[in-house]
């Protein structure tokens, strides 16, 4: 019989499986399950999105795009973001369409560090990140960032942090699990510790869409920050086109060059479907994004009451569509927390340690569910709350 511990590479066994897919998969097995667990919105891709897929398949649009994905989309994206973040990056050889924003970010991590490169990786932050780096022969430094900051990397952070072996830092902003987002002034902060250095900025952006109360700010916007950082953004969250797989990086023409390399040998094109779609989206889905935005900020409002009515002590996330409650109060981990709530109520959240140092004694809700399951969800956390009590 084969062992296959000997077969498979080492470092891919020594990864542990995802904290996130663990309580999706249990809930799927009861009735009247609710979920506050996965990050995908709840909405459904708008038709003319939708349509425009549909025509590129009935025009017969089905053969490979260039590598670099097509011109019109990596058009459409430079307008984008020139509109929408006052960045202007060129539609040939800044831009690449990706597999989803993971694509983008694995090229990434895979384009820039060398065996043993460091790359700092702020804490509670997506469960991705690590694995990425250890993956490509990389050391992931994690930094854990604390609440009083709102979940925020300070200059002093990133600055205890550096070592000669630095080669990167991820921001990831605004932020999966917590909501936390940076604003211009914590970025000049960054950027100040950042001046003079070769390290580079991999900036995942998937969630810059969804920022409430102020506009998002990027790192790339800083000037001579631009020449450093890599942008990873997608059409996933902003658009509601996860299954899709649409995403896309920004960077200078030197690092989407080699980046184009090796996604020319792993992927050779995304989607040619999906890309006709992702152009619909970029010319003309500004409106979906308002009225999507404009529901989760109502849900975001509407569950931050709830949670601190029950006594759960929560910040104001500014960004994404996740709530980060604290939950030290009841006396149990965040792993028991969540196992007893999905057995108990039914209800699917996400502890806060599958996120990274940091995220002990918090649970990760999202609210990219609709206000009845919100509802109903805080109607069940609360008989939870009570009969821990008894």
């Amino acid at each position: 019989m084969m062992d296959y511990s000997k077969i498979l590479n080492r470092r891919i066994q020594n990864i542990p499986p995802s904290g996130i897919r663990k309580y999706f998969d249990l809930l799927g097995t009861m009735e009247d399950g609710i979920s506050l667990g996965i990050g995908e919105p709840d909405f459904i891709t708008p038709w003319h999105i939708r349509n425009a897929g549909i025509q590129s398949l009935e025009k017969g649009y089905t053969k490979y795009t260039p590598n670099a994905g097509l011109s019109d989309l990596r058009k459409a994206i430079s307008d984008y973001m020139k509109r929408r973040f006052d960045l202007d990056y060129a539609p040939n050889g800044q831009i690449l369409v990706t597999v989803g924003g993971s694509e983008g970010l694995d090229l990434a991590f895979r384009c820039i560090l060398e065996a043993e490169d460091e790359v700092i990786i702020p804490t509670p932050s997506f469960v991705c990140y690590g694995p990425l780096a250890s993956m490509t022969h990389g050391v992931p430094v994690y930094v854990q960032t604390k609440a009083e900051n709102e979940f925020r990397l300070t200059a002093e952070e990133l600055r205890g942090a550096i070592t000669p072996k630095t080669k990167a830092v991820v921001l990831p902003f605004p932020n999966n699990p917590t909501g936390g987002i940076m604003g211009r002034e914590h970025l000049e902060a960054l950027a100040e510790v950042l001046r003079g250095t070769d390290i580079m900025v991999i900036s995942d952006e998937i969630y810059a869409e969804l920022t409430y109360g102020q506009k998002h700010f990027s790192m790339a916007n800083i000037p001579d920050m631009y020449e450093r950082t890599i942008v990873v953004n997608g059409f996933s969250k902003a658009y509601s086109m996860t299954g899709w797989r649409m995403g896309y990086l920004c960077a200078p023409k030197e690092i989407v060059g080699a980046m184009t390399k090796l996604h020319q040998y792993g992927i050779m094109s995304a989607p040619t479907t999906s890309q006709y779609a992702a152009i619909e989206a970029m010319k003309n889905g500004d409106g979906d994004i308002a009225q999507m935005k404009e529901e989760y900020n109502a849900r975001r409002r509407f569950l931050l009451e709830g949670f601190r009515k029950l006594g759960l002590e929560c910040f104001e996330p500014k960004g994404a569509f996740y709530m980060f409650p604290c939950i030290k109060s009841t006396g149990l981990t965040s792993e028991e927390f969540c196992e007893q709530l999905i057995r108990k109520e039914r209800v699917a959240v996400i502890p806060g340690s599958a996120f990274g140092p940091g995220g002990e004694g918090f649970v990760r809700a999202c609210y990219a569910a609709s206000m009845k399951d919100l509802a109903e969800a805080l109607r069940r956390i609360e008989s939870f709350l009570n009969q821990l009590k008894k």
